[in-house]
């Protein structure tokens, strides 16, 4: 049987230019602040400092993991998912690629949808692919839509051409 694995991370350039921008930015501004007002302690100082480094190292620990096989399709968003959630081969009545618009039609990057967003649309987005707009649209047999970037469109073609035709 095939198998089909991808692993995405947040390594685009310009993402890491731009957050390089924002954090020396900040960093100069808190600098300055800090040097020519009294009224900032050196631990306030430290810790807003350590809040920024943090605060934008935190996107570089986003992973999606994706995993399609006779099982069915797998993902795995961490931090937000710990394991693997499989959506299985009988549960899905369609699957494709599709090109898609974040902004316009899931409000962003990462992962969208879920309890409050998108709940009269009954769809879900997860994605972290910033280089191309495409993704795995499955539509489950209750009409619910999960959408799962990927950057590899023919290889999940040929495998959900694969898995459905045999379903």
């Amino acid at each position: 049987m095939r198998i089909f694995k991808e692993e995405q991370r947040f390594t685009h350039t310009r993402l890491i230019i731009l957050l390089c921008i924002f954090t020396m930015f900040s960093l100069l501004l808190i600098t300055k602040f800090f040097l020519q007002e009294n009224n900032m302690g050196l631990l306030e100082f430290i810790s807003i400092i350590s809040l920024i480094l943090i605060s934008v190292g935190l996107i570089f620990i986003f992973k999606l993991k994706t995993r399609i096989d006779k099982t069915g399709i797998h993902y795995q968003f961490f931090p937000f998912h710990f394991k693997m959630k499989t959506i299985l081969w009988k549960n899905i009545k369609l699957a494709e690629t599709k090109k898609y618009d974040a902004l316009s039609e899931y409000g962003g990057w990462v992962l969208k949808g879920g309890l409050l967003l998108w709940k009269k649309k009954n769809r879900m987005a997860i994605n972290i692919n910033m280089k191309e707009n495409m993704g795995i649209l499955v539509t489950l047999n209750n009409r619910k839509k999960i959408l799962i970037g990927t950057q590899k469109r023919f290889d999940v073609d040929n495998i959900i051409a694969k898995y459905l035709r045999k379903k």
